[in-house]
């Protein structure tokens, strides 16, 4: 399918969200009759209603279930499950669903910029961006979207990149059969979504997408065996190799660390005894172990696309992360302070937890049907102390009582916002000078707070009114 065959279709977009807005404005653009409908029928949703049909576009809001009458085509945004009344009326009408991602692809002209593709249960943005810094530094006309950024739709319409970093979730996956990226990544599989997938093996099938009809180069964690797993069952195209990226000492077709120094035995002339330096650890910000992963992971996709040496080392120096994603926020009396907010998941924790020697962790909120038993297995014998917020918190305080029972536990009862500045001062209290007070949850943070920004900051806040009163 190309952009002339949406012309004349009777197109529904499931969503009025950012993606949703976006493929309703594309699709009407190229001359199809489109229709948005909401679940919702607020104040927010009425505003964007308007603006939409003022521009021609049809919206229902207030009813996501009902398939209007004569769609020829669903295209959904991301969250939507697979089980929504919606897609199931549209199968019974023989109607297909695709998703904005697919789309995208299905809209690229002929000279369009190829993608690298990025996915896995945690990383997935922070390495997109590492990617987009790399590519940048290489003089490349880029952009990092999908998952993040302005929407794909939009980038694809534009014609004005070279290359595009695209970060893709299991979600999007799902909806888009047709993608084929010129080189891809799967970061590490963790359960999560599984409400949204149905079991894990749906879940890695969705992440596994990502690496069909791959041309250049299947990217796979050395450590993360369900990675590897998902290349060999790939079908890719013909000379597409498998490039392995690892925090050892790398064998021929890997990246990896030899002696503080990112390594290169993939894409050098001779792979059996020949390695290229592409950057220093040092050169990774933070340098914690699974943000090395994702540099290399990064380095490994953009060798794949050709880029020189020198230009992942650029890129890397070149890179700051998100706010809320291992930021360090002070020193207080020899005490390191770090906001891990986005560590809403056991396996997100698990990495930020191992970046550090003495932890006073502080964790907590809702659960998603997680267990912590694993987490905290791993993890005990790095902690000093532990600070419990949030709905779930017993189910951390359970964990940490039968694997790390000498740990010292506060358990704060009580869910309000104001709850995080006593956290901090806790944690305060069961730190010694060299250790580092941790903000990894372990959990999503709706409880208490917005989203994960509004939990770090209010972390961040704490940190600053601590230091202000110490000097």
């Amino acid at each position: 399918m190309s952009a002339q065959d949406f012309t004349g279709q009777r197109i529904t977009v499931a969503g009025l969200g950012v993606s949703g807005i976006s493929a309703a404005r594309a699709l009407a653009g190229l001359g199809a009759t489109v229709t948005v409908v909401d679940g919702g029928d607020g104040e927010k949703q009425r505003a964007t209603a308007a603006e939409l049909e003022a521009d021609g576009i049809a919206v229902r809001l207030g009813d996501g279930e009902t398939l209007p009458e004569g769609t020829e085509l669903v295209v959904t945004s991301p969250g939507w499950k697979p089980s929504s009344p919606l897609f199931a009326a549209a199968a019974e009408a023989g109607v297909d669903v695709i998703g904005d991602v697919e789309v995208a692809w299905r809209l690229r002209g002929p000279d369009a910029a190829p993608w690298l593709a990025i996915t896995g249960t945690n990383g997935k943005t922070t390495t997109t961006q590492m990617l987009a810094s790399i590519l940048a530094a290489e003089g490349l006309r880029t952009a990092a979207v999908g998952n993040i950024g302005t929407p794909i739709i939009d980038v694809v319409l534009s014609g004005e990149y070279d290359v595009l970093a695209v970060e893709l979730s299991s979600y999007q996956l799902h909806w888009a059969p047709s993608l084929r990226a010129h080189s891809a990544a799967v970061l590490n599989l963790a359960p999560d979504h599984l409400d949204w997938h149905g079991s894990m093996e749906a879940y890695a099938a969705d992440k596994g997408r990502i690496y069909e009809g791959n041309t250049v180069a299947c990217v796979y964690n050395v450590a993360d065996k369900a990675t590897e797993d998902l290349v060999r069952e790939a079908d890719v195209e013909e000379g597409c190799r498998a490039i392995g990226f690892t925090l050892g000492t790398p064998g021929p077709g890997q990246v990896g660390v030899v002696e503080g120094i990112l390594v290169d035995r993939a894409f050098v002339e001779n792979r059996q005894k020949q390695a290229q330096e592409l950057a220093e650890v040092s050169d990774v910000n933070p340098p914690a172990p699974h943000n090395i992963a994702n540099a290399l992971a990064a380095a490994a996709l953009a060798r794949a696309f050709g880029v020189q040496p020198a230009s992942v080392r650029d890129g890397l120096r070149n890179f700051h992360p998100d706010a809320h994603r291992i930021q360090h926020v002070a020193d207080v009396d020899g005490v390191s302070y770090v906001d891990d907010s986005k560590a809403t998941n056991t396996h997100a924790t698990e990495a930020s937890l191992a970046a550090y020697e003495h932890i006073v962790w502080i964790a907590g909120g809702l659960a998603k049907g997680a267990t912590f038993d694993e987490l905290v297995q791993k993890s005990a014998a790095r902690l000093r102390g532990a600070v419990l917020i949030g709905r779930d918190r017993a189910l951390i305080a359970e964990a940490l009582a039968r694997h790390a029972p000498d740990v010292p536990v506060v358990d704060l009862d009580r869910t309000d916002t104001g709850a995080m500045s006593e956290a901090v001062r806790e944690a305060t209290r069961l730190a010694r000078p060299g250790d580092t007070v941790l903000l990894a949850p372990a959990c999503a943070s709706m409880d208490m707070y917005l989203n994960y920004n509004k939990r770090g900051d209010a972390f961040a806040d704490a940190v600053r009114e601590l230091a202000a009163q110490d000097q």
